[in-house]
């Protein structure tokens, strides 16, 4: 999975990080580290997981301080056991101390979403069926989890409001209806897709040519009957209180896409270390 790390956002969601942990300089650093010292460090993985986000230690570094020398061991996809190094870097020591956090923030973080992001595609493995992430990301962070899912195997849904129509609920009930809310969406040259909440509600969409569903907090006996009702006629995607321990149980029903917030709002950092040695 390629971290694209020239993205504006991705660039400027760094810059902040930097910014918001070394502030006006590294106290400690600079007060118990001679400024000419040197040093190489490494990042070890302590547990199992699938990286993701390493090779934002290259923007990292660039904007911590310059001269650092980077290599990367394990890329973003890789899937790791404890004490594999992800990778090593050379340079001031001051300066891998000033950036040691923010790099661990960003690799940990975004590596616990990888890693959740695998389970979960890997339990409807063998299936038809694709896991989705969601909108259910860190403000200021989106881009990242969304890259970071991706390399743990899923799909990535719509980056934001702008890239999809998405009629849920609260918006059959502000345009009045599936029906008037389907037909204010026709015609738009990117895709809709609407939630429909009752069966009553599924097929009035059927009729006035949805092609790709919703169903949300189904139960698995209920999805199984509204999928079977819908017979091929529109894609369907399955959402709402479906866990790693349910998932399967929902993708063998023959729906087409499962989506899952707890991809990104319920990861766990993973536990990476970084080890510095005097040069």
């Amino acid at each position: 999975m390629h971290f694209d790390i020239t993205h504006p956002q991705v660039m400027n969601a760094v810059a902040r990080a930097m910014e918001e942990d070394i502030g006006l300089g590294d106290i400690t650093s600079e007060l118990t580290v001679p400024g000419a010292q040197q040093a190489s460090g490494a990042f070890f993985a302590r547990e199992p997981m699938v990286v993701a986000g390493i090779e934002l230690l290259e923007v990292v570094y660039g904007l911590g301080g310059d001269g650092v020398k980077l290599e990367i061991l394990k890329p973003s996809g890789s899937h790791v056991v404890p004490g594999d190094c992800l990778a090593r870097v050379e340079g001031h020591a001051r300066t891998l101390l000033r950036c040691e956090r923010t790099a661990l923030n960003f690799v940990q973080r975004l590596s616990g979403v990888a890693t959740l992001a695998s389970q979960y595609a890997y339990a409807v493995s063998a299936t038809e069926c694709k896991v989705l992430d969601t909108r259910k990301t860190t403000p200021g962070l989106r881009i990242l989890e969304k890259m970071a899912a991706a390399a743990g195997g899923v799909t990535n849904h719509r980056m934001g409001l702008f890239d999809a129509i998405l009629i849920k609920n609260n918006h059959i009930t502000a345009a009045g209806g599936v029906r008037e809310a389907l037909e204010a969406v026709k015609g738009q040259p990117i895709p809709a897709e609407i939630e429909v909440r009752t069966m009553e509600e599924l097929d009035e969409a059927l009729a006035c040519g949805a092609t790709r569903l919703l169903l949300d907090n189904l139960t698995v006996d209920e999805a199984r009957e509204w999928i079977a009702h819908i017979a091929g006629r529109a894609v369907v995607e399955l959402s709402g209180g479906i866990t790693l321990r349910t998932i399967r149980s929902y993708a063998v029903l023959g729906a087409d896409y499962i989506s899952c917030g707890a991809i990104t709002h319920s990861a766990q950092a993973m536990d990476i270390n970084f080890r510095l040695t005097l040069a």
